[in-house]
């Protein structure tokens, strides 16, 4: 059980350290007084999903999802 414990700390190191990246790559989600004028509703804010943005988006869902469970594997005591 050493063995796993050990590989799934550096998974764990690995992605917190892929985490802060992905986060800091993000843009603000206050656009200011351009949010207020429609910009949410232009052809970009429609696509959202497709840009990198919206990547960055999903794989920060993902690797959070991945932080806790691998945080929570390594708390127990096996």
């Amino acid at each position: 059980m050493g063995v796993i414990k050990v590989i799934l700390s550096i998974i764990f190191i690995l992605i917190c350290i892929a985490l802060t990246v992905i986060v800091l790559m993000q843009e603000g989600k206050s656009q200011g007084l351009g949010s207020i004028a429609g910009a949410a509703d232009s052809y970009w804010g429609k696509n959202k999903g497709r840009s990198m943005e919206g990547g960055l988006v999903k794989m920060t869902t993902i690797l959070v999802v991945l932080f806790f469970v691998i945080a929570l594997v390594l708390n127990l005591n096996f």
